[in-house]
């Protein structure tokens, strides 16, 4: 009598089926260390022994960053516009509005990002590791030519903002101060909350309600950007002579040119030190603030951008401050997009201002301004596709909409030019509202 065997299913590359399946990845991890380091998690929050503190933090973003980023990288479509970067800052976002996050996972995370500031330490080892890592030359030209196509950005967003509403009935005035200004404003803490309080004082109104009014235009205002910049990274892709590849100056040769520069091997000690350097240059930037009257993390920018243009820093620790970029980039980036999203994107807010002549004005003043980087960009050496994503950074919500931003087009070694078009373009905005809302009001 013939044997009867039982064979696994077998893929079309001879492989069993299983076989595939225990190989798959999400993320770094493989599948089946992905599937315990989940089981320990949810054990721990179930039986409420989840730290409370940085370790339980991290751990429930880097899981559901992992995973997020790892679905959003495959969707059809999605992929090509920044789909990783967009489900690691909604998902978690919608998770918190429709009560579906653990209490004890999302006290973690809270403490994680609130109390001990996980996304501060990100943003700074992004801005020191960038500026240690570049090209004196292409840092100096970056910094000085950036300026012209973000004051003409600004401008085509006003203009073409205020345009699509007169349609719909919007006065240029309405447009202009409830939409446009929260959009360029530079974030929620650093141009929302200014911009009441002088509203407020202004115009006698309560600032709470004022708040109310603002924030939908910054949130939308930040998708449209997220979107654009990928679709730029996308169109990059498809024609590299609009693209540097992370580079925004034409023929900059700095170290973070995608992969033109060979990198230096891996020195743990450097590393540690360019983590230290990175806590030294945020701090600095603290002490002097109340001095100068300039936001920390500015001076911060200043500081390391004369440090690498004196050549005050050793080269070693230039390295050491780069590769600790690397680490930050390689390892934290989606984790620190799902805290953004479950503690900074109010969901139900940003869904409940979803009219289609609302959120027309918002991605036409933000497509504007990106189109006007672009092309602005290509006129001065720039390369066109950077050139319009820092652009578009202007539009986003501080630091934080900067990381999602960059990650969304895979050019987080622009975090440098990204800030200062968030950060002074955004202030700059503050002011000037407010001088023109006391004239005209």
């Amino acid at each position: 009598m013939e044997s009867i065997t039982f064979a696994a299913p077998v893929a079309d590359d001879g492989a069993p089926v299983w076989r595939r399946v225990i190989a798959l990845r999400i993320g770094p991890l493989p599948l089946l260390v992905y599937i315990a380091a989940c089981t320990v998690v949810i054990a721990a929050a179930f039986t409420k022994k989840l730290p409370n503190d940085l370790i339980g933090g991290l751990g429930v973003m880097m899981l559901l960053g992992f995973l997020l980023g790892e679905v959003g990288s495959r969707i059809p479509v999605l992929k090509h516009i920044g789909g990783a970067a967009i489900l690691c800052l909604f998902v978690p976002s919608a998770m918190k509005a429709y009560e579906v996050f653990d209490p004890q996972m999302q006290q973690a995370l809270t403490t994680t990002m609130k109390t001990a500031n996980m996304q501060y330490l990100y943003i700074a080892g992004l801005v020191v590791g960038s500026i240690l890592g570049m090209n004196r030359r292409t840092l100096v030209q970056g910094f000085m030519r950036m300026f012209i196509p973000l004051l003409v950005g600004t401008v085509a967003a006003t203009v073409v903002g205020i345009g699509v509403g007169l349609p719909f009935g919007y006065e240029p005035r309405q447009t202009f101060f409830d939409i446009i200004v929260p959009i360029l404003g530079g974030g929620i803490g650093e141009g929302i909350l200014p911009l009441s309080i002088a509203y407020a004082e202004i115009t006698g109104k309560a600032q709470a309600d004022i708040v109310g009014t603002l924030i939908p235009a910054a949130l939308i205002g930040n998708v449209a950007a997220i979107l654009l910049s990928g679709a730029l990274s996308w169109l990059g892709e498809r024609r590299p002579a609009l693209s540097g590849n992370g580079t925004l100056m034409r023929g900059g040769d700095d170290i973070l040119a995608g992969g033109k520069a060979a990198e230096p091997a891996t020195d743990l000690r450097l590393m540690g030190a360019g983590l230290l350097l990175t806590c030294l240059y945020f701090t600095l930037g603290a002490v002097l603030s109340p001095f100068t009257g300039i936001p920390g993390p500015v001076l911060m920018i200043i500081a390391v951008a004369l440090t690498k243009v004196l050549k005050l820093m050793p080269p070693a620790m230039e390295q050491g401050g780069y590769q600790f970029y690397l680490f930050l980039t390689r390892n934290l980036t989606f984790a620190i997009l799902v805290g953004l999203g479950t503690l900074f994107v109010p969901w139900k807010q940003m869904m409940a201002t979803m009219t289609v002549d609302y959120l027309l004005i918002c991605i036409s003043a933000v497509a504007a301004m990106v189109a006007s980087g672009f092309f602005v960009g290509r006129l001065l050496n720039m390369n066109p596709v950077e050139s319009g994503i820092v652009t578009a950074c202007h539009s986003g919500l501080g630091g934080t909409g900067d990381v999602a931003i960059l990650s969304a087009s895979n050019r987080m070694g622009l975090m440098p030019f990204a800030q200062i078009s968030t950060r002074i373009g955004g202030a700059a905005m503050v002011v000037l509202a407010t001088l023109l809302l006391k004239i005209t009001a």
